[in-house]
């Protein structure tokens, strides 16, 4: 499995970014073994559509479920029709938002735009 986190830094100890469209990297990370790839994300620079564009990168990256802590109607879209499931954290490393992910801690986003604040939200 991978999970697509969206990372200011491109290693487990770096900060989550709150951006899905607009973050620096995603850490693309399988969550039992934590070998991890990071990827520059496509959308960072796009005038337009930066969501969308990095929604499909994650797509493309094969990953399964994705965690940031805003996710937009176009990019929230293409990752339900990829059936890629959205979870919702904030302020923490990648490591410790992966470390809830394994305690499902997490709060699913079921619907795009900020999500109401629950477990895994600082």
């Amino acid at each position: 499995m991978k999970i697509g986190v969206t990372a200011t830094g491109k290693d487990l100890d770096s900060q989550m970014d709150p951006r899905l469209g607009r973050s620096a990297y995603f850490i693309v990370v399988d969550p039992d073994t934590e070998e991890f790839e990071a990827i520059a994300n496509p959308g960072i620079s796009a005038g337009g559509g930066a969501g969308i564009q990095a929604a499909q990168a994650l797509v493309k990256q094969g990953a399964e479920a994705v965690i940031t802590g805003h996710c937009g109607p176009n990019a929230f879209d293409v990752l339900a029709a990829g059936k890629i499931k959205i979870y919702q954290a904030s302020e923490m490393t990648v490591r410790e938002v992966l470390d809830l992910y394994k305690k499902g801690e997490l709060t699913e986003i079921s619907t795009p735009g900020r999500a109401n604040r629950g477990k895994g939200s600082r």
